[in-house]
């Protein structure tokens, strides 16, 4: 045999390994045990403590158990029914709706102050965000406390200046029944402008400059550049921000329980969903009749959520 022939016997083909250094490669959707078991621990952690809870809480809502939990009894859609039959649920759900309008109002106010905070050339940028951000670092009931002092109405900072303006009267703003869910939807709005400046500053620092100096080259003034640039390319964080505040919303209870509490002639008008569901579950000790409450909060947030991803196609700008 020729040498050239002996060669192209044994020389391995380009880009091939030898048969004894081969190393076997898994398939492009091999990923190998040890990512399965890191993420399946998560898994696990997420299934015990947030999806059973919400399964046994489907299944509780279809039974009457005694002020322990024990003894169940399938009662079918009683629970639910007792829920809707009940005078107040009416204004339950109200008053969590205003209180998340009133959150909602919010984002838009914080669009403003973010822009104002991040213009080009304002010194102290951080100390503002400090500013705005420390109420949402306070602790809520401790907060509420200070604003339960600025509400009263004898003594109160807010009547005080109003007693000034010339209103003779001014209301007892968290015992008369009407103004005092207002009052803490304005407290909620109030601890809520923090994270929303901080979370559209960030969205704000994404958007290109070069952007800004080609709608000045055409002509854009301040207000123009804010409604046909700034805005347009904030949506995702204004989006962001509008499912997180309505979830947020619909959760009111540690305002409520802090700056109304039990006693106060107001608090029977002024009860949101999940302080309906406190009162049942923990005060009247009707386990099932708060799991119906906990489902019907859950279907109102999911409801709501799917409905803002639907319409987010139209008006969010990715880029």
């Amino acid at each position: 045999m020729s040498e050239a022939g002996a060669r192209g016997a044994t020389a391995p083909r380009p880009g091939s390994a030898s048969p004894k250094g081969r190393r076997r490669r898994g398939s492009p959707t091999s990923v190998g045990a040890w990512p399965v078991a890191f993420i399946g621990l998560l898994m696990l952690g997420v299934a015990v403590f947030y999806y059973w809870p919400i399964v046994k809480n489907i299944i509780t809502s279809f039974q009457q158990t005694n002020a322990f939990g024990g003894d169940p009894q399938f009662v079918g859609l009683d629970n639910y029914k007792s829920l809707f039959a009940e005078p107040e649920i009416g204004s339950a759900i109200g008053n969590t709706l205003l209180y998340t309008l009133i959150l909602l109002i919010g984002v838009p106010l914080s669009v403003a102050i973010a822009s104002m905070v991040e213009l080009p050339g304002l010194r102290g940028k951080s100390v503002y965000r400090m500013i705005y951000f420390l109420p949402y670092l306070a602790m809520p009931m401790a907060v509420a406390q200070v604003w339960k002092v600025l509400y009263n109405g004898n003594f109160g900072l807010i009547n005080q200046f109003l007693r000034v303006v010339g209103v003779d009267d001014p209301p007892y703003w968290i015992v008369t029944p009407g103004f005092a869910i207002v009052a803490v939807s304005v407290f909620g709005l109030w601890c809520s402008i923090g994270f929303n400046v901080i979370i559209l500053s960030s969205g704000l620092k994404g958007i290109p400059r070069e952007l800004y100096e080609a709608a000045s080259i055409d002509g854009a003034t301040g207000v123009k550049q804010f409604r046909w640039v700034t805005v347009p390319l904030l949506t995702p964080s204004i989006f962001f921000l509008s499912i997180t505040t309505t979830i947020g919303g619909f959760q009111l209870f540690d305002a409520l329980f802090a700056m109304i509490g039990r006693g106060n002639p107001a608090e029977p008008k002024t009860r949101s969903l999940v302080s309906l569901f406190y009162r049942q579950a923990f005060v009247d000790s009707n386990q099932g009749a708060g799991a119906a409450t906990a489902i019907v909060i859950l279907l109102f947030v999911a409801i709501v959520t799917v409905i803002q991803f639907i319409g987010q196609k139209k008006w969010v700008n990715y880029v």
